[in-house]
């Protein structure tokens, strides 16, 4: 039998340890690929979802810190909707950076893979000292369908280049981070549509039982006064004149009730867009003056708005509802919406330049007072408050404070429909 000589057992050794180091590699891209599928499991809760994407990519890869910049919806922001590893104060400084800026705003053009060494500008920008001492930052741009969504980040304790087969595997990492992201929000549409088609339901059941009901009171209570008013005339007294009185008084109160009710039918048969608060309210301004004859301008100056399923429902029916009063009651040829974010707090505000409510330092004239009282008690659920006053020169504001960081899944761990 032939024997193999030293140098071609030694060619073969090394090839197979070649081999095997190759095989061990894809079972270890394997790994982490399933680790990363499992890791992006459907989830409406974005936040929570990233956040533990970021703590596995920061394990796997070795990283001292993270985060994900997430596109904001008028393509303008970087978004930074998550950190690890991060100092406090330069997660305060990057809450928002724009879409240009520096390593991120080029991977996410180029659509590939950024390395820099070079922090100088990042930290001139934002004076921390953190970039001084960071050796290298790799951005990972995620995207689906062709549509850019964001950016990812982690920083090395080396300086030493991204080796190919790595950067294909964050690539495709990248990828299934794109198709979770895309997923929660198709999640939360959903949700919005479920939310919505509930409430629908509510409103027929209300309106095939109390509705009819208060309808036919409505029919016999007025009969009640005519019969009234025929014993009167026929014989005075005391007792008639109360009664007719005690008989209008509840009319008045039956007529308020169903018109209240009414009111609140249409409010829960309109239906806020599925594509959220923002586009829900450009459609409701894009439609107000040919609905009311009243002239809208809405702006939005927060471009990182990022609200629960319902705290998104409760806020644009509190809104609907301040814009139908402006319309029904204050004789007002302009309004104005404003959604901004100052001390903490999300602030949304109505005004018009109408009559006001408040004249001579008397109290208002709330002829729409069971309207501000349902204003009243959704923003509680929202843990805001509502404040009414004049708007100098003319007219009235309305505005909706509620905190920033008030829990989110109200409501949407139950999928309960908002009352």
């Amino acid at each position: 039998m032939k024997q193999c000589s030293p140098t071609l057992r030694q060619a073969d050794d090394n090839k197979a340890r070649k081999d095997s180091g190759k095989e061990s590699g894809r079972i270890q891209v394997l790994r982490v690929l399933s680790e990363v599928t499992a890791t992006l499991a459907s989830d409406y809760d974005l936040e929570a979802l990233l956040n533990r994407f970021l703590v596995m990519m920061v394990r796997l890869s070795g990283a001292s810190a993270g985060a994900v910049r997430v596109l904001t919806g008028d393509g303008r922001y970087l978004k930074l909707a998550t950190s690890l590893g991060l100092p406090p104060a330069l997660v305060e400084n990057e809450r928002l950076v724009g879409v240009d800026c520096g390593v991120c705003g080029a991977a996410l053009r180029a659509d590939e893979i950024k390395q820099t060494r070079d922090f100088s500008v990042c930290a001139a920008r934002t004076g921390q000292s953190f970039f001084r001492e960071c050796r290298s930052m790799v951005a990972i741009p995620f995207e689906h369908n062709g549509r850019p969504l964001g950016v990812y980040n982690l920083y090395m304790t080396g300086e030493q280049p991204i080796p190919e087969e790595v950067s294909l595997l964050l690539c495709s990492i990248g990828e299934h981070l794109a198709m979770a992201v895309e997923n929660t929000r198709l999640m939360r549409e959903n949700l919005r549509m479920t939310l919505m088609n509930e409430r629908q339901m509510m409103a027929n059941e209300v309106h095939d039982s109390l509705a009819q009901t208060m309808a036919y009171m409505k029919m016999r209570i007025e009969l009640l006064h005519e019969a009234l008013l025929v014993q009167g005339s026929e014989q005075q007294g005391d007792k008639t004149q109360k009664a007719l009185k005690y008989s209008v008084d509840i009319q008045q109160a039956l007529d308020e009730a169903y018109a209240s009710l009414r009111e609140l039918l249409t409010q829960f048969r309109n239906r806020m867009d599925p594509l959220g608060l923002e586009h829900a309210l450009k459609e409701l301004a894009a439609t107000y003056f040919d609905r009311t004859g009243v002239r809208l301008t809405f702006e939005n100056r927060i471009p990182d708005l990022n609200l629960g399923v319902d705290q998104e429902v409760q806020v644009f029916h509190i809104l609907q509802e301040a814009l139908s009063n402006v319309a029904r009651h204050a004789g007002a040829g302009h309004a104005w919406l404003t959604l901004e974010a100052t001390d903490g707090q999300y602030v949304f505000t109505v005004e018009d330049d109408g009559r006001g409510v408040f004249v001579m330092g008397a109290q208002p004239d709330l002829r729409h007072h069971f309207g501000i009282s349902i204003m009243s008690e959704r923003a509680q659920r929202l843990g805001g408050t509502i404040e009414l006053a004049n708007r100098p020169p003319s007219g009235a504001r309305l505005r909706l404070l509620m905190p920033i960081h008030a829990d989110e899944r109200i409501g949407e761990a139950s999928g309960a429909a908002p009352a």
